[in-house]
C-alpha cells in the first residue's frame, strides 16, 4: 500500500503549482501514516461471523471471516485483507461474550513475539458446550514487560473500556480510573476512534491531547502515530496559556486564590471598568452637513452593548457601527439615501473614532492583570465582595513592577491573563480535547481548557485519589461545571491491568485517608507481583535494591522525594550504575530511570524502588497532598516494588 502511494505520478493531475504542493504534502503524510512498525503485526485477531454482517439471518446467509488489526489493509485489487479495529464490524472482537456472542462463531486471538506469530487462541462463542475461559494470550499481553514509551492497547481493550472508546463525538465523557486501569490509553484510543468515525469534521476543527507535563507527553507521543493518526496536537496547560514568559512562583496560598473560579468575576469587573459613559455628543461632519448624536443616545448604545455581555473587543468593534447607524437614521429622515458604504465611512470618521477611544478604550490583558496584582486600590475596587482583605493581600505583589516584560509571572498568573484575553477576544474552539490527569488542575485552569472546546466535546481522565496539588479537585461534577460541560457522563474504571495485586493492595491502605468513598482498584493480573518493604541505612542500600531489580527483564524506576534526588544521583554515579531522566527512552544498556516524585504521575516501569516514603509525604505542603503523592509513587510498578526506608513509614500504611 505504501509503495502504491510512493509510485503515484501527480505531474498531469494538478492545475497549478499550489495544487501540486498541497497534493505532494498529502502524499507525504499518507506515506508516513503507512510506515511499518517494527515488532508490530498487521493483525492481532480474527472474527468468524455465523452470518454476513447486515444480512437477513433468517435467510441462512453464509458467514464471513475478518482479520482485525491496527490499520485497514487491502490487497493489490483493493479488496480488504485486514479490517481496522475501529470499524463497526470489529466491535464484537472486544464486546462479544458467551452470554452475548453477537453472531460470532469463532473469535481468535494471535500471540506474537517481536513480529513473529507464535501462538493463537480460539473461543467458540456460540458453542454452548464450550465453557467461558480467561484468555491466556490476553493475560500475557497485559503482563508483558514495559520498555520504552507507552504502547497502544488495541489487542487488549476490555468491554468496559471499549464502551468509552466508541462513545459519540457530541457528548463529553469523564473517566474516573485508579492506577493501572488504562484510562490514559482509553482516552488516546478514543481520539483515534473519533478521527476514524468523524475524520472530515475533526480535520476542520482539530483535536488536542493535554497532559500534566512534557515527560508525560513524551511518554505517550507514539501511541496515536502507531495507529496511523499523525495530526493530533499535544500540549500542557502551561503551553495553552503561554501569553507571557513564566519566571516566578507563588506561595501555595496565593496559587490557590489565583486558581479559584472567583477570580473570573474579578477579571470581568476589571475589564468592564474601562468603559466610561459618554458625557459629550458626537458631531459628524460630512460635506456641508453636521450630524449630531447626543450623549444620552450614545449612553443607550453603550448600555445595550454592556447588557448583551459580549466580548469586550467584539463590543468595541460594534460601537462605531452602532454610532454610524444612528447617523444614517438621521440622514434618511432628512431625505438622503445612504448605503452601507456611507455607514462604514461614518464609522471611520475621526470624531467617531475619538469617541470610541474615550468610551471603550482597548484593553491589554497582561497589563490589566499586572495592575490587579500591583495596585491595591484597583484590586480592592474589583474584588469587593468576592475576595476578602486577607485574600487580596495574599495575591498582591510586594514589589512594584515596571512593565509586563520585566514582571516575574507565575503559572497561575499566566492563566489569569488567558482568562482576561478571552474576555477581550473569544478563544478558538477545537472539535475534541482530551484532558489527562485532570484532578490536579485549578478551577481557573479548567476554565482555560473549557474555552478550547466550547463548541466541541472533551474526554476528561483522572483519579481523585491522585490529586497532588493544594487545589486538587474533590469531585468530578465540580470539574465539569468549570469546564462548561455539566451534562457530561461520568464513567468509572475499577479493573486494574497494570499494578500487581500485592502492590495495589498495599497502596490502597492510603485510600480512606486521601479519597474516602472511592472504589479501590481490583487487579486482574494473575501474577501477584514481587513486593518487599526493606529497611535501609544509607544510599548504597538503595542502589543495591536497584541492582537487584535490574537483573530482571524490563525497565526499572527509582522514585524518590525531589529533595533526595541529588544524593541518589551521586550514589548511582559512584556505583557506576547508569540512569536516565523521566521521558528519556530506555536502551539495552540503560534501563534505570531516576524519577522525582513530583514527575512520577502517569509513568510506569516494570520494577520500582520507592525510596523513603516519609520524605515523599513531608515534601508536600500538607499531609493529605503528601499521602496522595505517595499513592502515585507506590502505583507506578508493573511487575514488582521494593520500598526502602530508614525513617519510620507513614502510619497510614499500617
Amino acid at each position: 500500500m505504501r509503495e502504491d502511494v510512493e509510485n503515484l505520478d501527480i505531474r498531469d493531475v494538478t492545475a497549478n503549482w499550489v495544487n501540486a504542493e498541497v497534493l505532494a504534502r498529502q502524499i507525504e503524510e499518507r506515506i508516513k501514516a503507512l510506515a511499518d512498525l517494527s515488532h508490530t503485526p498487521l493483525f492481532f485477531g480474527r472474527l468468524d461471523y455465523l452470518h454476513a454482517p447486515g444480512a437477513d439471518q433468517a435467510e441462512g446467509a453464509e458467514g464471513e471471516r475478518f482479520y482485525i488489526g491496527r490499520r485497514h489493509v487491502h490487497d493489490a485489487d483493493g479488496d480488504p485483507m485486514v479490517i481496522d479495529w475501529r470499524a463497526p464490524v470489529s466491535q464484537p472482537f472486544y464486546r462479544a461474550s458467551k452470554k452475548d456472542p453477537m453472531d460470532i462463531g469463532l473469535r481468535r486471538r494471535f500471540g506474537y513475539t517481536g513480529g513473529d506469530l507464535t501462538a493463537y487462541e480460539d473461543e467458540h462463542l456460540s458453542d454452548p458446550a464450550e465453557a467461558a475461559t480467561t484468555s491466556k494470550l490476553l493475560q500475557q499481553e497485559i503482563e508483558r514487560p514495559r520498555v520504552g514509551p507507552m504502547r497502544d492497547i488495541v489487542a487488549t481493550i476490555q468491554p468496559e473500556q471499549d464502551e468509552i472508546v466508541r462513545a459519540g463525538l457530541s457528548g463529553t465523557v469523564c473517566v474516573q480510573g485508579g492506577p493501572g486501569t488504562g484510562k490514559t490509553a482509553v482516552g488516546l484510543h478514543r481520539v483515534a476512534y473519533l478521527l476514524y468515525a468523524h475524520r472530515e469534521r475533526l480535520a476542520r476543527t482539530g483535536t488536542l491531547v493535554i497532559g500534566p507535563n512534557k515527560s508525560f507527553l513524551h511518554y505517550i507521543e507514539q501511541v496515536l502515530p502507531a495507529l496511523g493518526e499523525l495530526e493530533v496536537k499535544q500540549a500542557t496547560v502551561d503551553d495553552l496559556v503561554a501569553h507571557v514568559e513564566v519566571r516566578g512562583t507563588d506561595t501555595a496560598a496565593a496559587a490557590v486564590i489565583k486558581g479559584d473560579a472567583r477570580m473570573a468575576e474579578v477579571l470581568r469587573r476589571a475589564v468592564r471598568s474601562h468603559v466610561t459613559m459618554p458625557t459629550e455628543p458626537v458631531v459628524v461632519v460630512r460635506g456641508s452637513r453636521r450630524w449630531r448624536v447626543p450623549a444620552y443616545e450614545l449612553e443607550e448604545i453603550v448600555r445595550e452593548l454592556l447588557d448583551r455581555d459580549i466580548r469586550y473587543g467584539a463590543a468595541r468593534d460594534a460601537l462605531p457601527q452602532r454610532i454610524a447607524h444612528t447617523v444614517l437614521v438621521q440622514m434618511e429622515r432628512s431625505g438622503e439615501a445612504p448605503d452601507d458604504r456611507v455607514q462604514d465611512a461614518v464609522a471611520r470618521n475621526a470624531a467617531v473614532k475619538a469617541a470610541v477611544r474615550a468610551i471603550w478604550p482597548p484593553v491589554d490583558p497582561a497589563k490589566l492583570v499586572l495592575r490587579l496584582l500591583t495596585d491595591a486600590d484597583f484590586l480592592a475596587e474589583h474584588a469587593a465582595g468576592v475576595l476578602d482583605a486577607d485574600e487580596q493581600k495574599e495575591i498582591l505583589w510586594s514589589k512594584p513592577v515596571k512593565s509586563v516584560k520585566s514582571a516575574k509571572w507565575s503559572p497561575a498568573d499566566a492563566v489569569l491573563i488567558d482568562e482576561a484575553t478571552d474576555l477581550v477576544q473569544r478563544t478558538h474552539s477545537l472539535g475534541h480535547v482530551v484532558l489527562d490527569e485532570a484532578q490536579d488542575l485549578s478551577p481557573m485552569q479548567y476554565r482555560a481548557v473549557g474555552r478550547r472546546c466550547t463548541t466541541g466535546s472533551a474526554t476528561v481522565l483522572g483519579d481523585l485519589a491522585q490529586g497532588t496539588t493544594p487545589w486538587a479537585t474533590r469531585s468530578w461534577q465540580e470539574v465539569l461545571a468549570h469546564l462548561g460541560k455539566p451534562e457530561a457522563v461520568i464513567e468509572e474504571l475499577t479493573a486494574g491491568f497494570r499494578v500487581p495485586t500485592d502492590v495495589i493492595t498495599y497502596a490502597s491502605r492510603l485510600l480512606p485517608h486521601i479519597a474516602p468513598g472511592l472504589t479501590p482498584v481490583a487487579s486482574v493480573r494473575e501474577n501477584p507481583g514481587f513486593f518487599e518493604v526493606r529497611p535501609v541505612t544509607e544510599a548504597t542500600d538503595v542502589v543495591a535494591a536497584c541492582a537487584r531489580l535490574l537483573r530482571n527483564e524490563g525497565s526499572t524506576g527509582l522514585i524518590a522525594a525531589d529533595a533526595r534526588i541529588p544524593a541518589l544521583a551521586e550514589a548511582l554515579t559512584a556505583a557506576g550504575v547508569p540512569y536516565l531522566a523521566p521521558g528519556e527512552e530506555t536502551t539495552r544498556e540503560t534501563r534505570l530511570t531516576l524519577v522525582p516524585a513530583s514527575l512520577a504521575k502517569g509513568l510506569e516501569y516494570d520494577y520500582v524502588v520507592l525510596d523513603e516514603p516519609r520524605a515523599v509525604v513531608d515534601g508536600e505542603p500538607d499531609e493529605r497532598t503528601g499521602l496522595r503523592r505517595l499513592y502515585v509513587a507506590l502505583t507506578r510498578a508493573v511487575s514488582g516494588l521494593i520500598v526502602t526506608h530508614a525513617a519510620p513509614l507513614p502510619p497510614q500504611l499500617g
